[in-house]
C-alpha cells in the first residue's frame, strides 16, 4: 500500500504546492524590502484579506454549487452605502447593519430569480447586476461617499490583542464555520452533489434551484457584511469601493483548488489562495508598482488560475472515462 505523508493527508498535494509558493513570495519580497514583514505591513495584509476573504467564502460555496456571482464586490459596496445612509438617517448601528443584511438577501434573491426563473447564466446575470449596483451606488451618494462616525467605526478599528484586526477575525470565523458545513453536514454534501451533477442530485430528491437560491442569498449577506466592515475601516462608504472584489475572490478560490465548473473545492484551499493572492498583491505595492501594473498582474494571476482549473478538469474527465 502506498503511504502518504502527514502533510499531504492534512493539506493535499496541491495545497502544499501553494503553501510553498507563499513561502517563496514572502521571501522574495522580504529580500527586496525587509519592511514587508513588519508588524504594520502584516496588519495591512490582514486588513486586505478580510474583504477578499469574506467575499471568497461566499463565492467558494457558490462555485462548488456550480454558480458564480460577479456582482459580489458591487454588493459589498452597496451594502456599505446602505448602512451608511441608514446611520445618517439616525438609525441605530445594529438596525443599520440589519438593513444592509436585508439588502444582501434581496440581492441574492434577484440573482436567483434571474438564473432559476429566467434561465440566465449566472455569469451573465451577475455582470448585469454588478452594473446596476454600481449605478445605484453612484446615484445614492451623488458620486461621492457616505462619511461614517460613531460606534460603527469600532468594527473596523478594533484589534484582538491589539494586533489582529476584527474584520480578519470575522473572516476566519466564516472560513471555519463554512468549512465545517461543507465537510461534515448534509447541506455541505448536498452542495457538492448539486455542483458535481445537477441531474443526479435531482434524481435523489434534491431541489437544485432551492439550494442555489439559498447560496445566492448567503453570498449576498456575506458580501453586504464585508462592505459594512470595509466602510467602517475606511470611515467612508465609497461607491468606488471593492471594484475588483469579485474577481479577487474568484482568483483566490480557484487558486485554492475550487473548480469553476462546480463540485470541487473547500475552505482550506480557499484560505491558502487568499493568503497567496494578498501576499502577492501587497508586495507589488511595496515595491512601488502603480495600480495599473497591479491590475495587470492580478489579471494574469486570474488567467493562470483559471487555466490550471481548466486543464485539471480535463484531466479529471479523462480519468473518469478511463
Amino acid at each position: 500500500m502506498k503511504t502518504v505523508s502527514a502533510p499531504k493527508r492534512i493539506f493535499g498535494s496541491k495545497n502544499i504546492t501553494l503553501i510553498g509558493a507563499i513561502v517563496v513570495v514572502v521571501l522574495f519580497y522580504y529580500l527586496i524590502k525587509p519592511t514587508y514583514l513588519s508588524g504594520n505591513n502584516i496588519r495591512s495584509i490582514m486588513n486586505a484579506m478580510s474583504l477578499s476573504g469574506m467575499l471568497c467564502v461566499g463565492i467558494t460555496v457558490l462555485l462548488i454549487c456550480g454558480e458564480v456571482d460577479l456582482a459580489s464586490g458591487s454588493e459589498a459596496m452597496l451594502g456599505g452605502i446602505v448602512c451608511g445612509l441608514c446611520l445618517q438617517a439616525g438609525l441605530p448601528v445594529v438596525v443599520s447593519i440589519l438593513v444592509a443584511v436585508a439588502f444582501g438577501v434581496v440581492a441574492g434573491l434577484i440573482n436567483a430569480l434571474l438564473i432559476n426563473v429566467l434561465n440566465l447564466m449566472s455569469f451573465i446575470a451577475s455582470i448585469g447586476m454588478s452594473s446596476v449596483y454600481i449605478g445605484l451606488g453612484a446615484f445614492m451618494t451623488e458620486g461621492s461617499g457616505v462619511n461614517l462616525s460613531g460606534n460603527i467605526l469600532l468594527l473596523g478599528s478594533t484589534a484582538l490583542f491589539n494586533t489582529i484586526p476584527l474584520p480578519f477575525v470575522v473572516m476566519l470565523v466564516l472560513l471555519i464555520v463554512y468549512g465545517f458545513i461543507l465537510r461534515y453536514t448534509n447541506l455541505g454534501r448536498t452542495i457538492y452533489m448539486v455542483g458535481g451533477n445537477r441531474m443526479a442530485a435531482r434524481l435523489t430528491g434534491i431541489n437544485p434551484k432551492r439550494i442555489t437560491t439559498a447560496m445566492f442569498i448567503n453570498n449576498g449577506v456575506i458580501a453586504s457584511l464585508a462592505g459594512v466592515l470595509l466602510a467602517s475601516r475606511m470611515h467612508v462608504a465609497n461607491p468606488n469601493a471593492a471594484s475588483t472584489g469579485a474577481l479577487d475572490a474568484i482568483t483566490a478560490a480557484v487558486l485554492g483548488g475550487v473548480s469553476f465548473v462546480g463540485g470541487v473545492g473547500g475552505m482550506g484551499g480557499c484560505f491558502i489562495g487568499i493568503v497567496l493572492m494578498n501576499a502577492f498583491t501587497n508586495g507589488l505595492t511595496g515595491v512601488g508598482l502603480t495600480t495599473n501594473y497591479q491590475l495587470i498582474a492580478q489579471g494574469i494571476l486570474l488567467i493562470i488560475a483559471l487555466s490550471v482549473d481548466f486543464f485539471g478538469e480535463q484531466a479529471r474527465q479523462r480519468k473518469l472515462l478511463g
